[in-house]
């Protein structure tokens, strides 16, 4: 919202210099993004009169080589008569005629931004200076066509001084809950409550009792609960909004238009009440505010043919709708340069039906902003007089004296409030006569609570922290002003008493933490997963959880997956990003094609996170647990039984090469055991062994993918993705992928017992090797883990060193070569012992697997 200060100061004053009023809403919780000071840098800019208009051919484009004059000047004979001062200028707009008054920018002129104005030669004359837009005399953003200025402005007369160009202006950013702020009349009352200055309300005029006017019918009265219509006949064609409302406007960010449309903007901005203008003459019969009809269309004043919607609220006539209620008009009613006979639209709509019409059809509107932050709704009957009077005064228009006001509203807000609650939620004492006086401040009404015997007793409420019984000692009835709707809770007003008295005033107290809290247990075995990955040289990204409704799709999930269960968002930040993700592969994949297409084609990317599964069965509605106590077990239940399933998983992605390539070699790409790598990395830092063996899962590569367990569940895999899946989403052949439930293994790794420290054998070891023949469908894993149960203690370690399939061992064999180290603790194992030992470890493979020691 953007206010400027010489409209402010007219409100309410005397008011500091900007900076401080722009500090002061600072202090009042406003967000204030900027102070632009105006006109300043204005000057040589003077009053013109067009005499004379010759087109000028050029290649591009057609200028106009105007004559234009700036000044009385004498008789250069002496001879006392007065001749004009005519300037030529070329001018490239064509809005204006011979006879308009313009402002011109003479040679030596500044414009703002430091720009100097000289003669100049071009297009085959010399132009000596200007003629100037309002947007080049920092009136506003309208660079359509120049400035066209009044008729009586007397030529050569300083712009400067004449439209009073030196303004300043507050550049604010209003929040949701704050709908008040969008007007001068909202802003001009928080500056007076900060300064301290009397505030006369604009909003509570004089206005004439409701009477027979423009006959209107409401059918959806909780969608509009209050409309009033006021009537103007006999509009002057030729009044023109005056320079200072139209400078007001455009600084603004509202370009002046005609006199009507520009009293419409005039009363938004100064009261905060959106108004629409009829054209009388185009309306047919009774206005009804009711739904849209299936099949109806409105063409509104941007000239979009729109198709309505059953739950649109719209403004209609005989001829079907004329409006989109508190969103924009239509085209067919609007205001033209004919209009003579105006009706005056003044209403109050609901808020969420006005932001869901303007969101279905994408139509965001000044008046669709107020109605969606709430309007007050005794504004309306106020707000079109004020209309009224302009258009009588502006336009020399004659009003009717009947007014349509149909009114709906409920009852004003009512709140039971303790004294001692400010003390109690901000921590610091706030004297009850402090309490009321911002209270009144807001515009709250505060009278003692019925049956009250001390209603100042300052003691604060009890420790439950809701309201007291009434009439407990201490507590007021509180009306809650018409234009703010968020009061709605003893904890709202609590705000306002501490945002008025200022945040800086509370006492900043650090809570004292119990000795021995720090990481829990997972937590530190999850930084640890973290940790082991950087330092294999893996990237930890953050993507967002959000992703597209295809994306199980992308990566080829089959049907009745349960990564297919996604939970769709109810509100989503874009429309192709509308479902929570069931795997982190999903975002990894993506933040790897965004790297690849930014010329980063070696990648390897983890990420750590949760995933989003919906629930089989269909959860029942949580309710939203108190504020000011903590929720019960069972509250805690019913809302952990209403969320989806929220498994923690570790995911990895790797592209291109995973040794770079030098001098000291071409480098090596990344493969499936780089995957299977990272996945040992992981249980490794956990504490936990991984068994692997062969695995189909999507979106791995089937002939490549290890599927990974532990005590016989699976917890993820690691492996090559499939070609298809590389194809859809664009990555390099070959790309790798891991995927891992951390959840399960943190479990895991807490039930393990604590690791005793191994002891070192100062004997010698010994070494054995032996190569297995098998089949090429038994795991490497079960191999490995029979020649470990069969070597038992004395095994310190075991190593595949060789895989060989060939004619030699015959088809679907393979050979499988294993480095068996062997050690005691007390005593330098003999020849013999180490023997028996492998011949051990070698007969229990063969009696597992079905392997044959290799001649």
């Amino acid at each position: 919202m953007r206010i400027v200060m010489s409209w402010l100061r007219e409100v309410v004053g005397p008011l500091p210099p900007a900076k401080a009023v722009a500090e002061a809403l600072i202090r009042a919780g406003f967000e204030v993004e900027g102070l632009e000071t105006v006109g300043s840098d204005l000057a040589g800019v003077v009053v013109g009169e067009v005499v004379a208009i010759e087109i000028v051919k050029t290649k591009k484009k057609d200028v106009r080589w105007c004559q234009v004059r700036v000044a009385e000047l004498d008789d250069p004979a002496g001879g006392g008569a007065a001749v004009p001062g005519v300037r030529g200028v070329i001018c490239g707009a064509f809005n204006f005629e011979v006879g308009d008054r313009v402002p011109v920018a003479l040679p030596g002129a500044v414009l703002p931004g430091g720009f100097e104005i000289t003669a100049r030669r071009t297009y085959g004359h010399l132009s000596e200076g200007m003629i100037c837009s309002a947007r080049e005399l920092g009136l506003g953003d309208d660079h359509g066509g120049i400035l066209v200025l009044p008729p009586d402005i007397p030529i050569g007369a300083d712009v400067n001084e004449l439209l009073d160009i030196g303004d300043e202006v507050l550049d604010i950013a209003v929040t949701p809950d704050r709908g008040y702020g969008l007007s001068v009349r909202g802003i001009a009352r928080e500056a007076a409550t900060a300064f301290g200055l009397s505030f006369d309300d604009p909003g509570l005029g004089d206005t004439p009792p409701a009477g027979a006017g423009y006959p209107v019918r409401v059918e959806d009265t909780a969608a509009c609960d209050r409309y009033v219509a006021r009537a103007v006949s006999g509009v002057d064609l030729t009044a023109r909004t005056p320079l200072s409302w139209g400078r007001r406007l455009s600084l603004a960010g509202m370009r002046p238009i005609s006199v009507p449309v520009d009293v419409t903007n005039i009363v938004m901005v100064g009261l905060g009440q959106p108004l629409h203008a009829f054209d009388r003459a185009k309306l047919s019969g009774t206005i009804v505010v009711r739904r849209a009809r299936a099949g109806e269309r409105l063409v509104t004043l941007d000239g979009v043919d729109r198709v309505l919607d059953p739950e649109d609220l719209v403004i209609a006539d005989d001829s079907g709708p004329v409006a989109l209620a508190g969103v924009m008009g239509g085209a067919a009613t609007e205001i033209s340069a004919a209009t003579t006979d105006i009706v005056l639209e003044s209403a109050h709509f609901d808020p969420v039906t006005v932001a869901r019409t303007a969101r279905r059809h994408r139509l965001s509107s000044e008046a669709s902003r107020r109605f969606e932050r709430g309007v007050d709704p005794a504004l309306a009957p106020v707000a079109a007089q004020r209309a009224v009077d302009l258009l009588v005064e502006l336009a020399r228009a004659a009003a009717e004296p009947g007014a349509t006001d149909i009114d709906h509203r409920p009852p004003p807000v009512t709140v039971l409030f303790p004294l001692g609650e400010p003390e109690r939620l901000a921590g610091r004492p706030y004297p009850v006569e402090v309490i009321r006086r911002r209270l009144a401040d807001v515009g709250a009404s505060v009278v003692d609570a019925p049956g009250l015997a001390d209603s100042s007793d300052p003691e604060p409420s009890g420790p439950a922290g809701g309201s007291r019984h009434p009439g407990a000692p201490g507590t007021v009835l509180v009306t809650v002003p018409s234009w703010r709707p968020d009061l709605a809770r003893p904890a709202d007003l609590v705000e306002e008493v501490v945002r008025l008295e200022g945040y800086d005033t509370i006492p900043v107290t650090l809570p004292l933490l119990p000795a021995g809290r720090g990481l829990t247990e997972p937590q530190r075995m999850r930084r640890a997963v973290g940790r082991a990955l950087a330092a294999d040289g893996y990237v930890e990204v953050l993507t967002l959880p959000f992703v597209a409704e295809d994306a199980a799709d992308l990566l080829s999930l089959p049907a009745g997956d349960e990564r297919r269960a996604a939970v769709q968002v109810a509100n989503p930040i874009a429309q192709d990003a509308s479902y929570l993700r069931t795997t982190l592969l999903s975002g990894l994949i993506a933040a790897a094609g965004r790297n690849l297409g930014r010329g980063q084609a070696d990648l390897a990317l983890f990420e750590c996170g949760l995933v989003f599964r919906e629930l089989a069965t269909v959860p029942v509605a949580a309710v939203t647990p108190p504020v000011d106590r903590r929720p019960s077990e069972a509250e805690i239940h019913a809302l952990d039984g209403a969320l989806p399933v929220q498994p923690r998983q570790v995911a990895t992605v790797l592209t291109g090469r995973r040794e770079p390539a030098g001098w000291w070699g071409p480098g090596r790409a990344a493969d499936w055991s780089d995957a299977l790598a990272g996945a040992h990395s992981v249980a490794a830092a956990l504490g936990v062994e991984l068994t692997v063996g062969a695995g189909s899962a999507m979106p791995w590569h089937p002939g490549r993918c290890a599927e990974l367990s532990i005590d016989g569940r699976v917890v993820g895999h690691a492996g090559e993705l499939h070609p298809r899946v590389l194809g859809a989403t664009g990555l390099p052949p070959r790309s790798c992928a891991m995927e891992l439930d951390l959840d399960a293994l943190v479990a895991a790794a807490l039930e393990r017992p604590a690791v005793a420290a191994p002891a070192i054998s100062t004997f010698p070891p010994a070494d054995r090797d032996v190569a297995l023949v098998t089949g090429t469908d038994v795991p490497v894993a079960a191999v490995t883990g029979a020649l470990r149960a069969g070597a038992g203690e004395l095994l310190e370690s075991l190593s595949l060193f060789d895989v060989y399939e060939g004619d030699q061992v015959g088809p679907e064999r393979r050979s499988l070569a294993f480095g068996l180290r062997l050690r005691a603790a007390d005593r330098t194992l003999t020849a013999a012992e180490a023997n028996e030992v492998r011949d051990a470890a070698v007969a229990e493979a063969a009696s597992r697997t079905g392997a044959v020691l290799r001649g």
